[in-house]
């Protein structure tokens, strides 16, 4: 499934396991710029939605509740992300208000979150400067994309024909490259981008064709 399917089956997923404010605030808090961290840098990076729960709700230094925009829950850590704005309402913050938001950060790190925020414009203007910060967090804290990646033969005949390749890759010239059916050579292209060597070139509920990834420029040669 493309971005929009999963996202939908996302939010859903965690509609149902959720009542009363926390279910309102996740209705209510999962807006515009939360998707659009998601389509833009989550999804295009890691490729999935396990262990990540939006609007997710903690204890605040103050024993009331706040909620993280984003928190990773995966052992053994526990990773905060948000989203942050700068439209009228974030201009005209008060005093009070900006160092309760510090205060609250302060916190999550003192019961041993780890926190990563994100500014609106970098989501939109700035994607993979922050798909590459993502990247970095999976690689320092969990090992991933940090250690080498194993490519079959085939693999690594699909990223040649990429680095060869003027225009997007599509699944019709891998299989006539490769000599095998579409469907499979789609399938090949699918496997390169959950390994970061790949990235879309075009679709959104299906992706069409790829580019070779800064991250796949290793095994060029």
């Amino acid at each position: 499934m493309g971005f929009l399917q999963e996202h939908e089956a996302f939010v859903r997923l965690h509609e149902e396991k959720r009542t009363g404010e926390r279910l309102r605030r996740l209705q209510e808090g999962h807006g515009y710029a939360e998707k659009l961290f998601l389509q833009q840098v989550w999804w295009p990076t890691i490729g999935h939605f396990h262990q990540l729960h939006p609007e997710y709700e903690v204890k605040d230094y103050q024993d009331g509740t706040r909620f993280i925009d984003f928190a990773y829950l995966r052992l053994p850590y526990r990773i905060g992300i948000e989203i942050d704005g700068y439209g009228p309402h974030a201009r005209d913050i008060d005093r009070t208000r900006f160092g309760d938001n510090l205060m609250r950060q302060n916190q999550l790190v003192l019961d041993g979150w780890k926190v990563f925020r994100f500014s609106y414009d970098d989501i939109t203007q700035k994607q993979r400067r922050c798909q590459q910060m993502i990247l970095h967090l999976m690689g320092r804290w969990y090992g991933e994309y940090a250690q080498p990646i194993s490519l079959t033969h085939r693999e690594k005949e699909i990223v040649r024909l990429a680095a060869m390749s003027v225009e997007p890759l599509k699944p019709r010239i891998v299989a006539g490259h490769l000599g095998i059916r579409p469907e499979n050579a789609r399938i090949w292209l699918q496997r390169l981008h959950a390994k970061g060597i790949l990235r879309p070139a075009s679709g959104d509920l299906r992706i069409r064709s790829y580019l070779l990834d800064s991250t796949g420029e290793r095994f060029m040669l």
